[in-house]
């Protein structure tokens, strides 16, 4: 391999994430990977993005941010630049302004003519680079399993009809797994796939347009997790699919905040809880508040990282009564930015409950931590399936028919994880200790990194 990895290393590559953390996070990380390698990259994002993640850029020299104007699109509010701006229902507005910034990228692309451009939900690339010769990949950075169960030909969804809950509660003609799967009420969070996701374009046809106008579709993640959903992806769009594995960065890079260092180093290894729903969910105040009396009632120190819920404008205006004097000296509930991954390496830290985003997973799999899930998304659904029922991982918190959960099913989630006599614990450290041990095994991130510049070679030789 080593030969055709020196045969070109050179390459000159566009990067077009979707406008959030959790999609440009992770397109950086894989930009470090590449740029180690020799390559130059031109990552495009939006201009109010480039402060928050200069420090992930190890590679100055070879990877260079242009700043893309987003623009104003009625229904957003002002200023709006990444889904971290607004709230989940209206990303679909955000999806109309990054069509708008076609023109802004087709002059990029034309000045710079890449070898590459990597893209996700910019399903317009391939009809810009193709005529240029400019090979295009499309980059998944959700699970295997958020893309087979819906974003495939075999789902025959008809422009201009509505998916049904009833035909999405069926998986594809196919479709290779029985557990990764939505099961009732849980369908109708992938009820928007037929809805209009950007102007005249629904979120389907946006992301099967992308997959079959690019030259190969690459995932994050690896064959020993979703070998055989990614083989039916490929046999679906009839299209090579590369892997990059994880793209995580190895270990904590920066020192934690003094602020949590000293919080965190008051208790005893293992035995804090960790919660962060990540940068774009915002509950209702009475989902909140029934969240962290769950936390209250565990007993345990608790970490809880939330944003604050609709009709607040701060965390601690929409606590309990009398919570913070409850909890005081155990429980934090932080309504801002916190270092997710130093936290998750602080040796305190004993359980991390997480929404089972992509991004989140990982991190939960290469970390010490025993892991509790409380998805919300369809992707995060499935994202759970995979952990807490095929790998046996984590454990998923009971939750009603409005995909929500009382504070007594959380307590007794954490507790199944934390009581160091509980067998189900046992057995999903146990688990987790040794899918920890692949992930970190030395050379087991690198191989994939290193198969993965090989099939852009492969696919710059195919004529």
């Amino acid at each position: 391999m080593s030969d055709l990895i020196s045969k070109r290393s050179n390459f000159r590559i566009l990067m077009f994430p979707w406008f959030a953390v959790g999609h440009l996070t992770p397109f950086l990380h894989l930009s470090n990977k590449l740029a180690e390698k020799g390559c130059t990259i031109s990552f495009l994002l939006p201009n109010k993005a480039i402060k928050l993640l200069q420090h992930f850029n190890l590679y100055p020299d070879h990877i260079t941010f242009h700043p893309v104007k987003v623009p104003h699109v009625e229904g957003l509010p002002l200023g709006t630049e990444t889904a971290s701006d607004i709230p989940i229902y209206l990303t679909h507005f955000l999806c109309v302004a990054m069509d708008r910034t076609r023109d802004q990228v087709e002059k990029i692309i034309r000045d710079q003519k890449p070898d590459f451009v990597m893209y996700d939900m910019a399903y317009w690339i391939p009809e810009v680079a193709r005529p240029l010769g400019i090979k295009t990949i499309k980059y998944s950075v959700v699970s295997a399993a958020a893309i087979a169960i819906v974003l495939v030909p075999a789902r025959n969804v008809v422009e201009g009809k509505a998916i049904t809950a009833a035909e999405l509660s069926v998986p594809p003609t196919g479709y290779p797994s029985t557990s990764v799967v939505l099961r009732g009420h849980e369908v109708s969070s992938l009820l928007f796939v037929s809805q209009p996701y950007g102007e005249g374009i629904t979120f389907y046809e946006r992301a099967c347009t992308g997959m079959k106008g690019c030259d190969a579709i690459a995932i994050r993640s690896c064959y020993e997790m979703e070998e055989k959903l990614c083989d039916y992806i490929g046999r679906q769009y009839g299209k090579p699919v590369f892997l990059t594995g994880p793209v995580l960065p190895e270990s904590a890079r920066t020192p934690l905040e003094d602020r949590w260092a000293q919080w965190l180093n008051r208790f005893e290894a293992g035995s804090v809880v960790f919660c962060s729903f990540g940068s774009q969910l915002i509950l209702e105040k009475e989902q909140l508040q029934e969240l962290v009396l769950g936390f209250e009632s565990t007993g345990l120190p608790f970490l809880v990282v939330l944003k604050p819920p609709v009709g607040s404008s701060t965390i601690g205006e929409a606590l309990p009564e009398g919570f913070e004097e409850r909890v005081k000296g155990r429980g934090v509930v932080w309504g801002g930015w916190v270092q997710q991954l130093e936290i998750l390496d602080h040796p305190s830290i004993g359980c991390f409950v997480n929404t089972c985003g992509f991004g989140s997973m990982w991190e939960s799999l290469m970390s010490d931590c025993q892991i509790v899930l409380v998805p919300h998304l369809g992707d995060q659904i499935l994202n759970t399936r995979l952990m807490a029922e095929e790998l046996k991982v984590a454990v998923e918190v009971e939750r009603d028919e409005k995909g929500w959960f009382t504070k007594e099913n959380l307590c007794n989630a954490i507790k199944c994880v934390m009581d160091k006599d509980s067998e189900v614990g046992s057995m999903i450290k146990k688990n987790h200790t040794e899918w920890r041990k692949l992930l970190r095994s030395e050379g087991f991130m690198s191989s994939y990194i290193d198969k993965f510049f090989q099939n852009m070679q492969e696919l710059v030789d195919h004529k």
